[in-house]
């Protein structure tokens, strides 16, 4: 029986642990335990994660080369299709908030389980649902239109099975909103007494600004997807100009959901990051109102730049004028974040474990990604880069560099209160530094060779942009190999890994505040919360040094009632 070695504030210890709360594969299928749901959730993502791990390690392999040698112009179209479907709607959108956001939100915030527990784990069986309709898809032949089903190809001329690829999408949309409900919900009415909104921890924060945009941006993307199904399926003229349809209104609608997607992927990155900064420098955040306010700004104005995607598809002059303002503002919010992170750094007693590393990572590769983003919503610059590896960059230095980096952050972070061991530290910190050259290596050629004219989705190319395909794929290698070495260390942990204390890192927030791992019930003692978030030291005083496993926070947030 698992047993924390700490006696945590809020108890735990004395009770088995959800680990524990049967052994049967019914327990866990059957569990509306919110940790054992968010575990189904890391299952589920992970699988997606190498499937399209897989379709971009082939489509590196075959630009090795100019001429093409592995697939055919259809076969690369399905495989660059299949890349862009899993990772977007199967591993990044779900990634953090199902996974992380299921485990820590009710713990987080002092509450049981969420506020519908059973919602909860039908949002996973939706999920399940989608990806296998995705797997049949794969297995059927694949799907060519790419990732962003634009019509009429996708509605009248694609040969793929794309009603099955829509199908799993909207399926899996529906899970998303199941979820996002259920975390308004939780927030609102499950906070432990003390716990006001200006208390809570900004990873919840994050997890509340990307509950309300799912919740009010997927509906679209699933009216979205039903039209196209309508008009390949019934011949209705929604988008084909030959009946009278306008293929544009497509893109508007499918990128109004789009564009904020973006921010459901990111945003709960940027509560991860804002734990991992504040607990390893030791210090306060800085700024935690404006902080506040830079995340529900970010929300809030991503509604209002869908059109910087579509420049080059014809709008008038004014409406690009004013879509590349708004592409401008939303990038003021997002400055704000990296500045507050960076002045936590400052004077704070840095601890570079691994978490730590892969957070670091995280503010070099999305401060790149940013600042490449102010050039695609330059009108000028974007339509000289339009469908270039330039936006394949970016897009990247910001979901993978950054949602990716920060997932990774989170799971070394957390690890020790989700399984009740520690992960090697040495080993983590290795592939947290070959995931950032490696990264690097792949992404940065891209940006060179987008600049000069190398279009995207093109298997076959000119032979002066072999030299950067071939960095690009060099680095790809390194980069697997930095998202595999987790699988191994972390494995060897749960059986040979050192027993985690209730509170390794000597974190603020209530989670570290019950043992490790938790109890089916969270808390044996109900938590009063008396303490602002992140109280590392005394507010007149700067943080003292400490030795690694003396770290303790200046005044931890909760005590039993």
């Amino acid at each position: 029986m698992t047993r924390s070695l700490q006696t945590p504030a809020l108890g735990g210890h004395e009770l088995p642990s959800y680990l524990e709360d049967g052994h049967s594969l019914r327990s866990w299928l059957l569990s509306t335990d919110h940790k054992r749901i968010a575990l189904l959730y890391f299952g589920s993502i992970t699988l997606f994660f190498f499937v399209g791990g897989a379709a971009a390690t082939l489509m590196r392999l075959e630009l090795i080369s100019p001429s093409g040698r592995f697939f055919s112009n259809d076969g690369y179209n399905r495989l660059f299709t299949l890349h862009g479907v899993v990772m977007v709607w199967f591993f990044l959108v779900p990634s953090i908030p199902t996974t992380f956001g299921n485990f820590l939100l009710p713990l987080m915030i002092g509450a049981k389980d969420m506020a519908f527990p059973r919602l909860n784990l039908f949002s996973w069986y939706l999920n399940t649902v989608g990806g296998l309709l995705v797997i049949a898809c794969l297995v059927l032949g694949g799907v060519d239109t790419g990732w962003t089903f634009y019509t009429p190809f996708s509605s009248l001329f694609a040969n793929g099975y794309v009603i099955l690829a829509a199908m799993a999408v909207f399926v899996a949309g529906f899970s998303t909103i199941a979820t996002g409900i259920n975390f308004i919900v939780t927030i609102h009415t499950l906070r432990a007494p003390g716990m006001r909104w200006m208390r809570l921890p900004l990873f919840v924060w994050t997890q509340y600004a990307t509950a309300l945009v799912i919740v009010l941006a997927t509906p679209v993307l699933a009216i979205t997807l039903l039209l196209l199904m309508a008009e390949r399926l019934f011949g209705l003229p929604i988008f084909d100009p030959a009946q009278g349809g306008d293929p544009v209104l497509f893109q508007h609608l499918f990128w109004f959901y789009s564009h904020p997607a973006v921010y459901i992927m990111i945003l709960p990155a940027f509560g991860v990051i804002s734990e991992l900064v504040a607990c390893f420098s030791r210090r306060r955040v800085f700024g935690y109102t404006a902080m506040i306010y830079a995340i529900l700004g970010i929300a809030v104005i991503g509604f209002f730049v869908w059109g910087h995607h579509m420049f080059v598809a014809g709008m008038s002059p004014l409406a690009a004028l004013v879509f590349s303002f708004l592409s401008f503002v939303v990038a003021v919010p997002s400055a704000i974040k990296v500045f507050n992170w960076t002045f936590t750094l400052y004077r704070g007693q840095i601890y570079f474990e691994a978490p730590m590393i892969y957070a670091l990572g995280f503010i070099g590769l999305f401060t790149t990604g940013g600042l490449s983003g102010l050039f695609t919503a330059s009108l000028p610059v974007d339509v000289h880069v339009t469908d270039s590896y330039f936006v394949v960059a970016h897009f990247h230095y910001i979901m993978v560099g950054g949602a990716v980096s920060a997932f990774f952050g989170a799971l070394h972070f957390w690890w020790p209160k989700i399984t009740g061991r520690m992960a090697p530290d040495g080993w983590a910190r290795f592939a947290a530094i070959l995931m950032y050259f490696g990264f690097n290596f792949t992404f940065f050629p891209q940006f060179l060779m987008g600049y000069l004219g190398m279009n995207r989705r093109y298997h076959q190319y000119a032979p002066e942009f072999q030299i950067y395909h071939v960095a690009s794929s060099t680095g790809a290698a390194v980069l697997a190999a930095a998202y595999a070495l987790p699988m191994f260390y972390l494995g060897w942990s749960l059986i040979w890994g050192r027993r985690a204390e209730a509170n390794p890192w000597g974190a603020t927030g209530l989670e570290w505040q019950t043992s490790s791992p938790p109890p089916r019930e969270n808390f044996l003692k109900t938590p009063q919360v008396r303490e602002q978030a992140y109280d590392y030291h005394p507010e007149t005083e700067a943080p003292l040094h400490e030795a690694p496993e003396g770290r303790r926070p200046h005044n931890p947030q909760g005590a039993g009632a």
